[in-house]
């Protein structure tokens, strides 16, 4: 339960100015670089995954994107070595398989103590009705008109009892029939949860970014430069964002997995459907002292989260965009696009997949 959540409970704005301020100054984790563009002879790729080989890119906004923001600069330049990586998505089937053997919850399931939920937020925060601190989660909905501020997530985002993995627009919904979507409303937890059961990882960000760049390096979407290939080439939203969706690309919420194109890697969905987690912080100040290191090898991030805008809650970074995204909006479907996001947080357009090393597949 994170405040964004009780911001929506409670229709209040709040600032929380008794936080302690983080660090700026953080040092960057870097491994060192080796020979890796080739698949090691002694490893079988694994069942559903791409072997991604190393080598070197520019992390962050590409030069002369109009849409880049803030955050995605400065660029910066990485090198990343050899690793596996899911295909697609990790799909309802598959989190159903790590929940059967593991008898796992999630987040999203879980009972609700506020105990919990008031060392996050300022000191005197009223508690909200106990009839809104149930388990659930956030799911999407169409606002009736045009809405002026985009600012204002709340317009279209409904917080519901019973919402989870299993029930994704809340009680009385079910994913039966839809085994091959992206399993959603998934906290960085239960990604982690999995991710361990499955002897995997989440990407880093950097690693994520050089994935979805493919063979490209430098192109602005996975599917390379050109804006007119959107609808062909992912799942975003189609019309005036958030009351209507023309579904031009045959799509309005969530699409199964291999629904569009692979990248020149062989990954589906690089760009939209859902967002997906990475391990790193997210740190406002990151991308600068990246690039005051000059060229680093294989990096993972902050040390710890930095956000001044919401400075109480831990945020990790989470990359692809999802079907929500238009040009109006956010224009997440850009290779170099991020999010901040609390760790306790699962949402209706956030999924994840997983990647694996040489040297963890050998142990």
């Amino acid at each position: 339960m994170n405040i964004t959540r009780l911001l929506l409970f409670t229709c209040l704005i709040v600032v929380c100015t008794q936080c302690k301020k983080k660090n700026a100054s953080e040092k960057i984790i870097i491994e060192k670089s080796v020979d890796s563009r080739k698949q090691p002879a002694d490893i079988k790729i694994p069942n559903g995954m791409v072997w991604i080989p190393g080598g070197h890119f520019t992390q962050g906004a590409r030069n002369g994107d109009q849409m880049a923001l803030d955050h995605e600069k400065p660029a910066h330049p990485v090198h990343i070595n050899g690793f596996f990586m899911d295909k697609t998505e990790v799909t309802n089937k598959q989190f159903t398989k790590f929940v059967e053997a593991t008898g796992y919850i999630t987040v999203a399931e879980r009972p609700i103590e506020w105990d919990e939920i008031k060392k996050q937020v300022p000191p005197g925060t009223p508690k909200p009705h106990d009839s809104l601190l149930q388990p659930g989660s956030l799911v999407f909905k169409k606002t009736k008109g045009s809405v002026p501020n985009l600012y204002d997530f709340s317009q279209w985002w409904e917080w519901k009892v019973g919402t989870n993995w299993k029930h994704p627009k809340g009680p009385g919904s079910s994913i039966e029939g839809k085994e091959n979507y992206p399993v959603v409303h998934i906290a960085y937890e239960d990604a982690i949860a999995y991710c361990k059961w499955a002897g995997k990882r989440l990407p880093t960000e950097a690693e994520w970014e050089f994935a979805a760049n493919g063979r490209l390096k430098s192109s602005l979407y996975a599917w390379g430069d050109d804006i007119e290939k959107l609808t062909s080439g992912a799942n975003t939203w189609n019309g005036e964002f958030p009351p209507q969706n023309s579904k031009d690309d045959g799509y309005e919420n969530k699409a199964p997995v291999k629904s569009f194109p692979p990248n020149s890697f062989g990954l589906y969905e690089m760009s939209e459907n859902v967002w997906e987690w990475t391990q790193d912080w997210y740190h406002i100040n990151y991308y600068q002292q990246a690039l005051n290191q000059g060229k680093i090898d294989n990096p993972k991030g902050a040390l710890q989260a930095h956000n001044p805008a919401n400075p109480c809650v831990q945020e990790k970074v989470i990359k692809g965009g999802s079907f929500l995204c238009s040009a109006s909006y956010c224009a997440s479907y850009r290779i170099s696009a991020r999010m901040a996001t609390a760790t306790d947080s699962g949402q209706e357009h956030l999924g994840f997949r997983t990647v694996a090393t040489p040297d963890t597949l050998r142990d």
